[in-house]
């Protein structure tokens, strides 16, 4: 059963992936009148077929709820970033390796080269320990713990003395702060804060 469970879980790290990176306009729930060109529900529109009810499950809701939330990310490397977490998140919460993430990215047409940090790390001492402060966020992200709860642009989290990376995806440090609001973990790039 195992093997079935984690078969199912890579079908759908994949497909979430996959749909992060499809144009809305390439989206079932679009083509059906569900989503207009920018992701939004159009409420006139009923669920009243199969068809629409299979375009519009909680998992593609979900997925339109982060595609939006990313595609509000200003520029190249804020963007790579905040997928850079979200893989780290998909990574720590099953375990993948390198490889997988790899496979990942091809599948997205994303180049794991362009990972390559190209952002100020002014508050990144010489052994990439971040200082430690208050910091705000960029643009809205998701809490560890839930991918229902978010961290909105402009919201602040908290470093604590002694914070070093807690991994990496292809070569770019993935920091864990608190946010402040909601006491919860949150994992960022430095592209994604400032002070």
């Amino acid at each position: 059963m195992g093997i079935l469970k984690r078969a199912a879980d890579l079908t759908y790290t994949f497909r979430f992936i996959r749909m992060l990176v499809l144009d809305w306009k390439e989206w079932d729930a679009y083509k059906l009148g569900i989503f207009d060109e920018n992701g939004k529900r159009d409420k006139s529109v009923k669920l009243d077929t199969d068809e629409k009810k299979s375009a519009y499950t909680p998992f593609i809701r979900l997925c339109a709820n982060i595609k939006r939330l990313l595609t509000k990310l200003p520029g190249g490397s804020t963007k790579l970033g905040s997928f850079a977490a979200g893989l780290f998140l998909i990574k720590e919460k099953y375990g993948m390796k390198d490889e997988h993430l790899t496979k990942i990215c091809e599948k997205c047409n994303v180049e794991v080269l362009d990972f390559l940090n190209e952002s100020s790390e002014w508050f990144v001492l010489e052994d990439k320990q971040i200082s430690p402060g208050v910091y705000t966020i960029l643009e809205n992200k998701i809490l560890n713990s839930s991918f229902e709860e978010f961290c909105y642009a402009k919201d602040k989290i908290r470093v604590e003395e002694d914070s070093y990376p807690v991994g990496d995806v292809f070569g770019l440090d993935i920091y864990e702060g608190t946010h402040i609001k909601t006491n919860q973990k949150i994992y960022f790039t430095i592209s994604e804060i400032y002070k």
